[in-house]
């Protein structure tokens, strides 16, 4: 099932799509969308609309995840991330993608085993569960776009196409691992 994990930011929203099922994930594609610095505010939530339609038509994902905010100290950041999130929902929302969302500590907690995990355990993780390189990932904001895919995958055993997926619990990256090794936890 292709899977588009976003990471939002006002800034630079990551991206990345993958494709295949939690034992065995598999990279297609990765980026970042980086919107106009010094543009008015309302100018950049439009780059992202775009940007992101733009995304939704060319990769046509099955199912999207997008991180939930961390409460951030700064207010006015946390109110361009919320209007920034709000783009990116409406436009999933219109192309017919009901996303899920995680929460910062859930998804490292999934791809690293610990909920407390730092940018370089969790980009060395997913470049590790996707057998890919840095050269395929480049940008921590898609390496965490990637972590968002991932634990949705993870979360949700996706079974075949046309059925209703069945929810569970994030299971830890040593469980993942030994499933895709071929042997048990």
């Amino acid at each position: 099932m292709k899977t588009l994990g976003i990471d939002p930011g006002s800034s630079v929203t990551g991206w990345g799509l993958i494709d295949g099922s939690a034992s065995r994930p598999r990279l297609i594609e990765c980026g970042q969308l980086r919107l106009p610095a010094g543009a008015a505010f309302h100018t950049r939530l439009l780059e992202l609309r775009r940007g992101i339609d733009e995304l939704l038509v060319r990769l046509r994902p099955e199912t999207a995840a997008v991180e939930w905010p961390f409460h951030g100290v700064n207010a006015r950041s946390a109110l361009q991330l919320a209007h920034a999130r709000g783009v990116l929902l409406c436009s999933l929302a219109e192309h017919g993608i009901e996303p899920d969302e995680y929460a910062p500590a859930t998804i490292k907690k999934a791809v690293t085993g610990s909920g407390r995990a730092d940018k370089v355990q969790v980009r060395t993780m997913v470049l590790r569960l996707l057998s890919a390189s840095g050269e395929q990932v480049r940008g921590s904001d898609a390496a965490d776009a990637l972590a968002v895919a991932l634990c949705h995958q993870q979360s949700c055993r996706h079974p075949a196409a046309g059925t209703t997926p069945s929810r569970r619990g994030p299971r830890t990256w040593e469980a993942l691992v030994a499933e895709r090794e071929g042997r048990r936890p």
